[in-house]
């Protein structure tokens, strides 16, 4: 494949990844939209090879003057239009000199007529390169806790009558000190600075696992109103929940069947939201393989791609993304 179809099979894999995310905040995750990111990669990359494109036809079919001569900028094809080699050299009536075939001593390809632009297009390669390997590792890491959650809602299904309140309470406070670990761990991933910022799965799994527990209708048949009826809430400024003991008393002392009823309906519901996110075809699964296709197509092509356009200036990722990237360079032996 030529580069130019290499960099537009690239550019296609960039719009597949980008399809789907969204720019909504972690701290406000209840008004989620499908609000594509301004100036996201995939549309850098289309407007970038556009110009590239274009300036390639305009030195191809233009022309040039030279020591008062109109040579056609196809003439240094077939050596016609000129008398020395300097003068078929298109590069030269341009006044660029390469000295050399191949990449100059900085990195950039001076056969371009804007190699400026083709090595920031690069750099900016480099960038997603090691952002996307970074993103795959913490994607991978939230999917195994989406696991764990899951599980941690199928525990309280072992809630029953035969209980103590003194078990009861446990029980909850056991799902509850859980689910903190899990919003301690991915809530600042998904923030404007964190490795996930703008990721929909990563998002979404938070906001789901977050409704579930919030979800007034469980326990509705026997005159409750969701977990917060049985002391079960969470803050909305810090999305950490919290277990009110007392109020859990008086809700199994008004109502016990009622109260492990609730519980019981809401284990079932909450472990099959934390189900559906890692189910195939679904959230978690698609972005990841979506991430495993670009990072190998970079890979694969990278060399051909710095021939074309440059070596670029190497990524500088955040102190969040060095360290996901080395968990991901852990994870396959890089």
């Amino acid at each position: 494949m030529s580069t130019p179809g290499i960099a537009s099979t690239l550019f296609s894999l960039f719009q597949s990844d980008q399809t789907g995310s969204t720019s909504t905040s972690a701290q406000n995750r209840n008004s989620i939209t499908n609000t594509p990111l301004s100036g996201d990669f995939s549309s850098s990359l289309a407007l970038r090879m556009a110009s590239l494109q274009a300036q390639s036809v305009n030195t191809l079919l233009g022309s040039v003057f030279t020591d008062g001569k109109t040579i056609s900028s196809l003439d240094f094809l077939s050596g016609a239009g000129s008398t020395n080699a300097a003068s078929t050299d298109l590069l030269s009536a341009f006044g660029i000199s390469t000295g050399s075939q191949g990449l100059s001593s900085s990195g950039r390809n001076l056969s371009l007529f804007d190699p400026e632009s083709a090595y920031s297009m690069m750099s900016l390669i480099n960038t997603r390169d090691v952002t996307y390997k970074a993103q795959y590792s913490e994607l991978s890491a939230m999917k195994t806790a989406v696991t764990g959650m899951q599980q941690a809602g199928q525990t309280l299904a072992a809630t029953s009558t035969a209980m103590d309140n003194e078990a009861i309470k446990a029980q909850l406070q056991s799902f509850t000190d859980k689910y903190n670990a899990w919003i301690k761990r991915f809530d600042g991933t998904v923030k404007s600075d964190g490795v996930l910022a703008g990721t929909q799965a990563a998002e979404i799994s938070l906001y789901e696992l977050e409704q579930s527990v919030e979800n007034i209708f469980n326990g509705a048949r026997d005159g409750f109103h969701g977990l917060r009826d049985l002391g079960l809430s969470i803050d909305q400024s810090t999305n950490l929940a919290s277990l009110d003991v007392s109020k859990l008393d008086a809700a199994l002392a008004a109502n016990r069947q009622g109260a492990i009823n609730t519980i019981d309906e809401f284990s079932a519901n909450f472990a099959r939201s934390a189900e559906l996110l890692n189910s195939s075809n679904n959230f978690i699964p698609n972005r990841l393989a979506n991430l495993d296709r670009v990072i190998d197509y970079i890979s694969d092509n990278k060399s051909s791609l710095q021939a074309e356009f440059g070596l670029g200036d190497p990524a500088r990722p955040s102190v969040q993304t060095a360290r996901a990237l080395a968990e991901y360079k852990q994870i396959f032996g890089i």
